[in-house]
């Protein structure tokens, strides 16, 4: 089978691997498609994330989703032929956490994740035209969510965790600052969460413009004008150092940001001093738990993503597809691998 596979910084292949097989406990599943991630761009330009370090091949992507074409040995509740994506991550020991961080999954110690260096042995992600997976981590599709649209329900349930790491939404007016495909997720969950107005920022007119399909009320173009004053309820989805200090003073007295865009590792200068005058709640969003299973019901209700999904290319153009994901000027949000399939 194909795979799409970086092998060091700015070295990416589609390589010919030898075709999975079933092992006790887990399915074989045909990938139909995959977003392209943060992450896949950092191991491909970086041969990193975060910490992350590569240091032998490894196949990229965790937002993928397919039809199961075998089972193992021991696998109850699921069927060839069926549609599903993942939960990607997989708790390394024996999942016991503190009680006061009970079924706060993504703060466990240990997680192997689709696509990820942070082991080594690496964990191959769902960039190639088969995987086995183990049939714990499969979230069955219900008919009316395709598995092209069943790809995203990881960076859904990204958005859906930071939305639920905030008070109710209802009828409240939010910012959402960064409207790349997290922030345009961010806006569309917030909808969906019941919030009355929601403001998306960015530099970017392209992506004002899918922040808009995606439910954004109002835009900020942030290279003509400035956030607005005193939103009780801010989500921070930029992940710039540089735009800290403007996100805290537009957040009204006594409010609540939520910081979802992945903030670097390394020293930053930063202005702090409203969060201090101003009293205002600063909360961490780290991937979800099992909100993966909320965004799945999401896009059953009908949250549409096809606005976010703004290219498509062929699993042998997996390099073209990083390269207009990492362009700026390119105008896409989330860029779509087709890896295999009826193109459902």
């Amino acid at each position: 089978m194909r795979a799409v596979v970086v092998h060091g910084a700015g070295d990416l292949r589609v390589d010919e691997v030898a075709d999975p097989v079933a092992g006790p406990g887990e399915v074989v599943v045909a990938m139909e498609w995959g977003g392209i991630c943060g992450s896949d761009l950092a191991y491909w330009k970086h041969g990193r994330s975060g910490t992350a370090e590569l240091r032998h091949p490894m196949v990229l992507g965790h937002e993928v989703a397919g039809r199961i074409t075998a089972l193992g040995q021991g696998v109850r509740g699921l069927e060839t032929g069926q549609a599903v994506t993942f939960q990607p991550a997989q708790l390394v020991g024996d999942g016991i956490m503190p009680e006061r961080l009970a079924g706060r999954t993504n703060l466990y110690p240990q997680v192997r994740y689709f696509g990820s260096a942070a082991f080594d042995p690496h964990t191959d992600g769902g960039f190639s035209e088969l995987r086995a997976v183990r049939a714990e981590q499969v979230r069955p599709l219900p008919d009316s969510v395709s598995t092209r649209r069943g790809a995203l329900a990881e960076p859904l349930a990204v958005a859906l965790h930071a939305v639920g790491r905030a008070p109710s939404l209802t009828g409240r007016t939010v910012l959402v600052n960064g409207a790349g495909p997290i922030g345009s997720l961010v806006v569309a969950a917030a909808k969906h969460a019941g919030a009355a107005h929601v403001i998306a920022a960015d530099l970017a007119p392209a992506s004002l413009e899918v922040a808009r399909a995606m439910g954004a009320d109002s835009t900020v173009d942030l290279t003509t004008g400035t956030l607005p004053d005193d939103v009780e309820l801010v989500f921070e989805a930029s992940g710039a150092p540089a735009a800290i200090g403007a996100v805290l003073r537009a957040t009204a007295k006594g409010g609540t940001v939520v910081q979802v865009g992945n903030l670097p590792g390394t020293a930053a200068e930063v202005t702090l001093g409203d969060l201090v005058t101003r009293e205002l709640t600063w909360i961490g969003s780290y991937r979800f738990s099992e909100e993966v299973d909320d965004a799945i019901l999401a896009l059953a209700d009908g949250l549409d993503v096809d606005p976010l999904m703004t290219h498509t290319f062929g699993i042998e153009d997996a390099g073209e597809a990083l390269r207009t994901a990492a362009d700026r000027t390119s105008g896409s949000s989330k860029v779509m691998l087709r890896l295999g399939g009826d193109q459902g």
